[in-house]
């Protein structure tokens, strides 16, 4: 088995332990939600019920409602007689995702001051992995990393509510990165600013490191809108 069939594999039976434990609509969609994420599916992707059904032994009922679920968070979407399909995202959507990035993380940036070492952790854990992933040149797996490091930093607000919403913010995000042709172009310079960023807030300084992340933030809607447009 290739690499990349030990990963899927590997994943496939991570997803069904965790189904096991509570098989529901909302755990389905958990898992679809997770494969956006990671860029199992891409954007205009027709998914068929049949393959998920066998994939996490759950009915097509569940399935069907973990659809309808996703397509409230707008990854997916329903077209009358042809199915569901992954959405894909207008120079809009990326405006209005910068939009709610930038009030979320910066905020949660500047009340970091002062975070122990341990509420960083996930943040180096993050910016470790992306440099792994771009030293052996896996890029889709460096623009991974880079999800989990946004996702590290809004952690540091310490919200369940704006962590799940976090979650379904980077589920788009994956949408809208894939209209990038070339990920290690687009990936590979926000390597040193993920660092510079958690050497600030590990220096104390949280307010840098937030004027350095809404530089950040700006620059990548700039490219992605134009990718779009």
């Amino acid at each position: 088995m290739t690499e990349t069939g030990v990963r899927a594999a590997d994943r496939l039976a991570a997803e069904r332990a965790m189904l096991d434990r509570t098989s529901t609509a909302e755990r389905v969609a958990w898992v679809l939600r997770q494969r956006i994420t990671e860029g199992v599916y891409e954007p205009g992707e027709r998914l068929s019920e049949g393959p998920i059904v066998d994939d996490l032994d759950v009915s097509r009922n569940t399935v069907r409602e973990a659809f309808r679920l996703l397509s409230h968070e707008r990854l997916l979407v329903h077209e009358l007689n042809r199915g569901v399909f992954v959405r894909r995202l207008t120079a809009a959507d990326v405006t209005d995702l910068y939009r709610l990035r930038r009030l979320v993380e910066c905020a949660a940036v500047r009340q970091a001051a002062g975070s122990s070492p341990d509420g960083l952790a996930a943040l180096r854990e993050a910016v470790h992995a992306a440099e792994r992933a771009a030293a052996e040149g896996r890029w889709e797996d460096v623009g991974t990393a880079n999800m989990g490091f946004h996702r590290a930093v809004v952690a540091l607000a310490g919200s369940e509510r704006l962590d799940q919403m976090m979650r379904q913010t980077l589920a788009e995000l994956r949408l809208v990165f894939l209209a990038m042709r070339n990920p290690r172009a687009f990936h590979e310079p926000y390597l040193a600013r993920n660092r510079e960023i958690l050497g600030r807030l590990t220096e104390g300084d949280a307010e840098g490191a937030a004027r350095l992340l809404e530089g950040y933030l700006a620059e990548a809607e700039r490219q992605l809108v134009e990718a779009h447009s």
